[in-house]
């Protein structure tokens, strides 16, 4: 397995940090995509500083769409810098919008959005997408600023079975973390049995949204196995063969090496 989106922060997991690694080994994980991507440069060089450290761990860095009110020109140079030259990032992001909390202004969201785009787009790295309750407006300048000729995943896909398809359209790629095993996932269960196998990833989101059984607990990488169990049983197929669809589409999605 693959875990497609994970945030390992020290301030998370401290010195467990690197048990936390050893106990994804152990339960399977093959690779992780690291994404720094909090309100400053901090989480950004924490993750590509992961990369550099972990064979197995590569980087997504961006500034979340949260925090975009206080992001500056150096800095979307910095990442740029990084997303373009250094092998450990495999993309940018996570970005996009968030008008179900609106920590940062629409209009504000909205032009960094396109700012990470385009720095997607020079670099050639996919991106990793934040979608909350903003999935038109999000198509449309997914759309307008072409962000498919780099390719792009719905991290943490939250929507209805029509913004699968939608996204789907697109050519975009949909992760689901743990929230697919909760009691009220019905929705989004469904459009993880719509998607076809080649689009699907899996992801913790950690250390948020553990899954059944281990609600109320720090989320880590080896939880991905209940999410990846849960997706299963949704679609019908083998823990094997969701494995497998799922590794194949995460390395496609990110460029990974085999």
């Amino acid at each position: 397995m693959i875990d497609s989106h994970c945030h390992l922060e020290r301030a998370d997991f401290g010195d467990e940090r690197e048990a936390v690694i050893d106990r994804a080994r152990a339960a399977g994980l093959t690779h992780l995509v690291a994404v720094g991507s909090g309100a400053s440069l901090e989480n950004v060089h924490n993750a590509v500083a992961l990369a550099e450290t972990h064979p197995d761990i590569s980087a997504a860095i961006g500034i979340h769409p949260h925090e975009v009110a206080g992001m500056d020109d150096a800095t979307l140079a910095e990442i740029e810098q990084l997303a373009t030259n250094h092998p450990g990032v495999v993309a940018v992001g996570e970005t996009g919008l968030d008008y179900h909390y609106d920590h940062s202004p629409r209009e504000v969201q909205q032009a960094a959005f396109r700012r990470f785009v385009a720095l997607a787009r020079a670099a050639s790295k996919p991106l990793t997408l934040h979608i909350r309750d903003a999935h038109a407006d999000a198509r449309a300048i997914l759309v307008e600023e072409k962000a498919m000729d780099v390719g792009a995943v719905v991290h943490c896909f939250t929507g209805t079975v029509g913004d699968a398809r939608a996204y789907l359209d697109l050519g975009c790629y949909l992760s689901f973390s743990g929230i697919l095993t909760f009691k009220t996932a019905d929705e989004i269960r469904r459009a993880a049995a719509f998607a076809p196998s080649d689009r699907i990833l899996i992801e913790t989101d950690c250390p948020f949204l553990a899954p059944v059984p281990h609600r109320g607990k720090r989320n880590e990488p080896a939880y991905l196995v209940e999410t990846a169990t849960v997706l299963a049983e949704v679609r019908g197929r083998s823990m094997t063969e969701v494995v497998e669809a799922t590794d194949r589409a995460t390395r496609r999605a990110f460029r990974l090496l085999s």
